[in-house]
Order: C-alpha cells, then structure tokens, then sequence
C-alpha cells in the first residue's frame, strides 16, 4: 500500500511542478517555498517503504530542488539564487511560529495539544540540521545545475536535472545523516546507503515523469 501511494504522490508533485512552471515564475517560487517546509515538518515521520525504513518527506525535498532547476532553466541563475533566499526566510519564520504556538497554554476543551507538541517539538538539532543542510544543497544545486546547463548543453531538461538531483541528494544524505543524526542511529552508513537509494527511485520517477510530459 505505502508503494502505491508513493508513486501517485511523486506523479502528483510532478504535475503540480509543471502546473507551477506554466503559471510562472512567482509560482515556481513559491512552489519551492512549500515544498521545503512540507519536506521539514513530514521528516517526522517514519515508514517503510520497499522494506526500508524511511522517512515521509524525501519525495517532497526532491520536488524542491525539482522546481529550482526549473527555475533555472526557464528564468535564470539569479531567480533560482533568490528563491532559495525565500524559501530559507520562510523555513525561518515557520520554525519560530510553529514553538511560539505550543506556548499557547490550551484550553480545558482543547484536545489537539498533544498532536502539535509531538509534530512541532521536534529537537532542536534536528531542526537546525534539516534547515541549513536543506540551504546548503539548494546552493549546491543551483551552482551544479547551471555547470551542467553549459557543459551538456544539447542534453534534454530531464537528463541534466536527474544528474544535479544524484549528486545533490547524496550530499544531502551524508550531510543530514552526520548532522542530525550521528550519536542516535546505530549504524550512520546504513541510514545513508538506505535512504540514498529510496532517494534514487524518487528521482527516477520524477524525471521520466517529467521527460514523458515534456515529450
């Protein structure tokens, strides 16, 4: 079941990333805002996923970094740079807000507390770590990506994007992996190997997801 709903979610992320292209720049912008914060809050959560324990937002940090290359493909190096910009103000104020709310002291009729203080009260390394190697990556995406645009000019959209997106999600993997959580996992080169590879499959679906639309 958690693979069927996997393939429709990346059929859907990419749909919405074309419909986001043709609506345009401010709502690739946007689009990528989303994507990141969806990416930081669904990280929580842990599934299994072709016998692999995996967490639920890796199709999400994709779709972000899917929208950047359109962004730099369609509106330049300098679009892209500023959404990152964006997305990391966003990702900033989200975080603020989100531990601001549960010092709300709840009523005696509330009973969502105990929900939003397991999803927002995640610790703080965690979320130090997912936001700045989350920037990270997109700095490297964006540099990488347009160093492929020069050298592989004549390769289709969906080849260059599929190798910027390898390249950068492995480094995202080792950087998150050591940076939340090393001295937590048993075994970091399994958390990394694993998650890489789920990381693959996503990519391989969104860019023949992709190449098939733009075909």
């Amino acid at each position: 079941m958690n693979e069927i709903i996997f393939f429709t979610q990346a059929l859907l992320i990419v749909c919405f990333a074309l419909g986001a292209l043709t609506l345009g720049q401010t709502a690739l912008t946007a689009w990528v805002a989303i994507q990141a914060l969806i990416a930081n809050l669904f990280v929580l959560k842990q599934i299994t996923l072709f016998g692999f324990n995996v967490t639920a937002s890796d199709t999400f940090v994709i779709g972000s970094l899917l929208g950047l290359n359109f962004l730099q493909e369609y509106f330049g190096q300098e679009e892209a740079k500023k959404a990152t910009w964006i997305c990391f103000f966003f990702m900033l104020f989200f975080a603020l807000v989100s531990q601001l709310h549960l010092l709300y002291r709840p009523s005696v009729d509330d009973t969502t507390q105990p929900a939003f203080v397991a999803i927002l009260s995640a610790s703080p390394r965690l979320l130090i770590a997912s936001m700045s190697v989350f920037f990270l990556v997109q700095q490297f995406d964006i540099l990488f990506f347009a160093f492929l645009k020069k050298v592989l000019s004549r390769w289709r959209f969906a080849y260059r994007a599929a190798i910027a997106l390898v390249i950068s999600q492995f480094l995202d993997t080792v950087l998150f992996s050591f940076a939340g959580l090393y001295g937590i996992v048993a075994s970091i080169a399994d958390i990394i190997v694993l998650s890489f590879m789920i990381k693959l499959i996503v990519i391989f679906c969104f860019t023949s997801f992709v190449r098939l639309a733009k075909a």
